[in-house]
């Protein structure tokens, strides 16, 4: 089992946009496991993302994608959403919009380069494997994660073979991997789904979410997770590639800063709270699903974050980003590893 061999029980969350394939070897070479974002990459630029890790450590990392199915636009929802951010693009000098040529990586001919490619670990959300696709994947000795934010989901992704269950609460930064009921029902925090999960499933499972500190670590470890997976924690890493303005954002956080919205992407994430987030908040329901309006506000945000100005960009975080710290991605990952350590030893030594 791929845990088993970890130093450090510690999975540094898939953050597309927000790294890529150095904070993956940090993290890894430091002892937990680094994750590589890649659903924007074309399979051959995941290919190489592979061969590129595999070559520089020989230590365990993971490849994330998002399971999508063929995008179906309807032109009338697309052109509303266009003019609902014509002003958006005026404010930071882009012309008209045009409607895009592709919407998003097509997930298929992605997969079939990650079998191909057989990294040591595999996870993805927004839906799930069929038994067959798990099964090729785990034929090339590549070890899948699925994501789950309710127990069902859970079972379901025990019922077509994974090896292990990440476990999303809704603390998580980034975007929500529900695919079985709606975002109202699939609410539930970290260390309830922990324990859920983990009665319900005979998987190894990850906890992830609001999980930023050696102390939140140790939590999720005596209640019986195999590890955890932390992405807010790595926003103000060296190896991060935030922007000036979203690392700013998250230096400025106070403890209630985070939102769940549809307004980037079409699908509910969790960031920093800004202007656009609240602009769009009263059509939330007429906005595209994803990947169409994350088609649509891409060039908006990267115009934003060229002008300094975080009021239009995702800012992805989770609920505890305000005890997130700058450093080196293998010096974050041993001092959240020491505190995790220590933490167990100031329970134990007070309670047994």
């Amino acid at each position: 089992m791929v845990l088993q061999s970890l130093a450090v029980p510690i999975i540094q969350a898939p953050m597309l946009g927000a790294q890529g394939e150095a904070m993956t070897l940090a993290v890894s070479k430091a002892g937990g496991m680094g994750s590589l974002a890649a659903a924007s990459l074309s399979p051959a630029a995941l290919a190489a993302a592979v061969a590129k890790l595999r070559s520089e450590t020989d230590k365990p990392f993971g490849i994330n994608l998002f399971i999508l199915p063929p995008t179906q636009a309807d032109t009338d929802a697309v052109r509303a959403a266009m003019a609902r951010l014509a002003p958006w693009r005026e404010r930071y000098g882009l012309p008209a919009q045009n409607i895009p040529n592709q919407w998003a990586e097509p997930f298929e001919p992605q997969f079939a380069a990650l079998v191909e490619a057989a990294p040591p670990a595999a996870s993805f959300t927004f839906g799930i494997l069929t038994p067959e696709q798990v099964s090729a994947l785990k034929a090339r000795g590549t070890w899948v994660i699925g994501t789950a934010t309710t127990v069902a989901e859970a079972k379901a992704w025990q019922a077509v073979g994974a090896d292990a269950i990440c476990a999303q609460g809704l603390e998580a930064g980034g975007h929500r991997g529900t695919f079985l009921k709606d975002i109202a029902a699939s609410q539930i925090g970290t260390l309830s789904l922990l324990t859920t999960i983990r009665e319900a499933v005979s998987l190894p499972v990850i906890a992830a979410g609001g999980i930023t500190d050696g102390k939140a670590i140790a939590a999720a470890l005596a209640m019986g997770a195999a590890a955890v997976q932390v992405g807010t924690a790595y926003l103000l890493a060296d190896e991060a590639t935030t922007s000036a303005p979203w690392r700013e954002a998250i230096r400025q956080a106070d403890d209630d800063a985070t939102r769940l919205t549809r307004a980037f992407s079409g699908r509910y994430a969790r960031g920093i709270e800004n202007e656009f987030m609240r602009a769009m908040q009263p059509v939330a329901d007429e906005i595209p699903a994803y990947p169409i309006q994350n088609a649509l506000t891409q060039e908006m945000r990267a115009a934003a974050a060229k002008a300094g100005d975080a009021q239009a960009l995702s800012l992805w975080a989770g609920q505890s980003v305000a005890l997130a710290q700058p450093g080196p991605a293998a010096e974050i990952t041993k001092r959240l590893w020491s505190e995790a350590q220590d933490a167990l030893r100031m329970a134990s030594s007070r309670w047994l």
